[in-house]
């Protein structure tokens, strides 16, 4: 199911709680251009977010003019990379969540790890 069908139902069952938004510190909701559509911008603005959603196109003349502070969104895409390294979390096996909770534990703790250059 394509992203924006499931926006309301993902913002209406956020587990963090959100801060309260004032008009100091408003509420922002940083998305990509999946979400770029009326209704979208309308369900985000109905639960007190202010979007910063990039239009169609826009990206590309960013690079073109050669924006001072890019987006990083690969920051999560380099995590579910490195989770897919393992292949007892790619491929799940265990059918108890707490076994896989378990496998999830220790791949964190190898990731973490390995970035700190103890395990090489």
């Amino acid at each position: 199911m394509h992203d924006m069908r499931l926006v309301a139902e993902t913002l209406d069952n956020v587990v963090a709680d959100r801060p309260k938004a004032t008009a100091r510190n408003p509420q922002h909701l940083c998305a990509d251009k999946g979400y770029d559509y009326p209704v979208t911008r309308q369900e985000i603005r109905a639960r007190g977010y202010i979007e910063h959603i990039k239009s169609r196109g826009e990206e590309n003349a960013d690079k073109i003019r050669g924006k001072r502070h890019p987006a990083r969104r690969w920051v999560v895409e380099r995590a579910h990379s490195w989770f897919n390294r393992f292949r007892r979390l790619y491929i799940r096996w265990e059918k108890k969540a707490c076994n896989y909770e378990a496998m999830l534990g220790l791949a964190c703790s190898t990731i973490v790890l390995r970035m700190a250059g103890v395990l090489g």
